[in-house]
């Protein structure tokens, strides 16, 4: 039909009849388009769609009348001559020199521990079921009515003081069990079965050991396995040490070097190891954790950098 105008009003761009345009013959979208997150809206409307199709058939949110004035196409910007031949330079930021590495003999800061209420009822709990005392307040106890024995195979309990004249059977080694087989160190016989096991006969007769008393000469010194993971700000040590004794564990530290002793299985066990660590740390900002099953040391980074392992590289 001769005589049509064409809209263009956003949303609308349909054909019409200039003498029937009247105030509400056009539904358009006063805003503008914009795209965020994948979203795509107009400004006016709270509607949003992922789907451009979708988006492009929402119907205007106000009603007006038809406008035939086509809005100024954006002018592109002419290059200046003058500007031809210009050379634009491009420099690379330099690298920030590295800060010298702290001396590995600095001094040094013992981590106070902070001891969770697990760890605390791990070692009460181990103590009382192997029957262990540290050997200056071992003299001071008293042996009661029922203390088994605590030789490895001897199941005798403490019943008077005629008890201590009986003759212990017991196997002074350790108990294997390897390969799916169980035995002692101190005999050849072995076997798959745990109960059969347990039955064993002791190869040595002496007294019987009621109290286990302990102290540095009877503590083995042994490996601890241990592994770490580190975030932007910390690296996490993880000692798996059960049952650890706090009063018996130190560990030191400076920013380069980290000196770890840790008495653990109810005492009976020692490890100690210095780390001369890959990157640089803060001490202060350092913290020591004990737990029922294991020894955590978080150490604070001085740089966010990332360390290519936990110890420096001979």
């Amino acid at each position: 039909m001769s005589g049509l105008l064409k809209c263009y009003n956003k949303g609308c761009g349909s054909d019409f009849d200039p003498k029937e345009n009247t105030d509400d013959s056009c539904q358009y979208h006063p805003g503008v388009p914009e795209f965020h997150d994948a979203y795509k809206s107009w400004t006016c409307c709270k509607k949003r769609s992922t789907d451009f199709t979708e988006f492009l058939n929402f119907p205007g949110c106000t009603r007006g009348s038809h406008n035939n004035v086509k809005p100024p196409e954006p002018q592109k910007q002419k290059p200046d001559p003058a500007l031809a031949d210009e050379v634009i330079t491009v420099e690379s930021r330099k690298p920030k020199k590295p800060e010298p590495r702290p001396p590995q003999d600095e001094p040094m800061i013992k981590l106070e521990p902070n001891v969770s209420k697990s760890a605390i009822q791990a070692l009460e709990k181990k103590l009382k079921q192997i029957g262990l005392v540290d050997k200056s307040e071992g003299d001071s106890l008293v042996v009661t009515v029922g203390t088994t024995c605590k030789n490895g195979g001897c199941k005798a309990t403490y019943e008077n003081e005629k008890s201590d004249t009986e003759v212990c059977v017991h196997h002074p080694g350790s108990p294997i069990f390897h390969e799916g087989l169980k035995y002692w160190s101190c005999c050849t016989k072995r076997t798959t079965d745990f109960e059969e096991w347990q039955k064993q006969v002791g190869c040595k007769k002496g007294k019987h050991v009621w109290i286990k008393r302990i102290d540095e000469s009877t503590k083995k010194v042994q490996s601890c396995r241990f592994d770490f993971y580190q975030t932007g700000t910390e690296v996490c040590i993880s000692f798996y040490a059960k049952t650890p004794v706090a009063e018996k564990c130190s560990v030191e530290l400076n920013r380069v070097s980290l000196k770890v002793y840790l008495t653990f299985d109810a005492g009976t066990t020692i490890f100690e190891k210095i780390f001369i660590l890959s990157g640089v740390i803060d001490p202060a900002r350092s913290k020591l954790s004990l737990m029922g099953t294991k020894v955590e040391i978080s150490l604070r980074k001085l740089g966010p950098e990332k360390w290519p392992s936990l110890e420096l590289s001979a």
